[in-house]
């Protein structure tokens, strides 16, 4: 019996609320243990690479979640632990500073030297009590030269010493050549690759648990041609296979099935249905 009625549990399904799955919690335990450890001079970091749609910003922005702002209103000050931000679309030290200050709501309008913002990012930044920076998107920098690529990087280095605090990045894979590029700071980042998923049984447990998540009235029992078939639907991608499992979780409730069934999920047509039918009629290895 569900404690929610209809529109609240469709509002709920359809919501970005966070699902935690195995892979997810394994990277999320590893930036925690980064967030523990005391402050030093080269604070360890990591990269976490993957896929496009793989589920790297989703872990980010859960990541940042978990170590909210706190306004201190003994000391005047707000304490930032994390600081989430996402590399401008090409490796443009300028525009990343400015997206520093307009991110901690302050802003420096008009036209500064890059030495200028610098100094201003720093002076805020060391007042936060920051212990990790996180950059989504770092594949960004991949827009700019050779050179370009290689003072983003130094930059990033930089402020990461300046302030003592984790570096953390998130990028699709090619990113991960360009930052193993840089000696220094492929010595310090570790890395977690996040593959697209497979025909075994840790997609049947994502599978399941996004099922459990939806609140369905009933059991969805599938069959293993039913994994099969949402894992070539979705490409193994996983913000795919959560497009699909909602989907078919809200016509579950809208039809009062109350239960993903096979027959819904033979008969899904998703919006890159065209992609799909490709994938979909490779053959597939059987689960193991």
């Amino acid at each position: 019996m569900t404690l929610m009625d209809h529109d609240e549990r469709l509002d709920l399904i359809r919501s970005d609320r966070w699902i935690a799955f195995d892979r997810a919690t394994i990277v999320l335990n590893r930036l925690i243990s980064l967030m523990e450890m005391p402050r030093q001079y080269r604070m360890p970091g990591l990269m976490v690479y993957g896929s496009s749609g793989i589920g790297k910003t989703m872990i980010a922005k859960r990541m940042e979640s978990l170590y909210p702002s706190n306004y201190r209103s003994d000391l005047g000050v707000t304490r930032t632990p994390i600081l989430l931000l996402q590399a401008p679309p090409a490796p443009d030290e300028r525009r990343f500073y400015q997206h520093i200050l307009a991110s901690i709501g302050a802003p420096m309008w008009g036209r500064h030297t890059i030495s200028e913002l610098e100094v201003r990012a720093l002076s805020h930044l060391r007042g936060m009590d920051l212990k990790m920076i996180m950059i989504d998107e770092v594949h960004n920098l991949l827009a700019g030269s050779y050179r370009e690529q290689r003072r983003f990087l130094n930059m990033l280095r930089f402020l990461s010493n300046d302030l003592c605090a984790s570096l953390v990045v998130f990028g699709v894979n090619e990113a991960a050549e360009a930052i193993r590029g840089d000696e220094q700071l492929a010595r310090r980042l570790d890395e977690h690759f996040l593959p697209l998923w497979d025909d075994d049984v840790e997609f049947s447990r994502l599978v399941q648990t996004l099922i459990a998540a939806m609140q369905l009235e009933r059991g969805s029992g599938l069959s293993v041609q039913s994994l099969r078939t949402i894992l070539g639907i979705t490409g193994g991608i996983t913000s795919r296979v959560f497009t699909m499992i909602k989907a078919l979780a809200i016509d579950a409730i809208e039809t009062g099935e109350e239960r993903i069934t096979d027959d819904a999920i033979q008969s899904w047509q998703p919006v890159w249905a065209k992609h799909s039918w490709t994938v979909r009629n490779q053959p597939q290895p059987a689960f193991q």
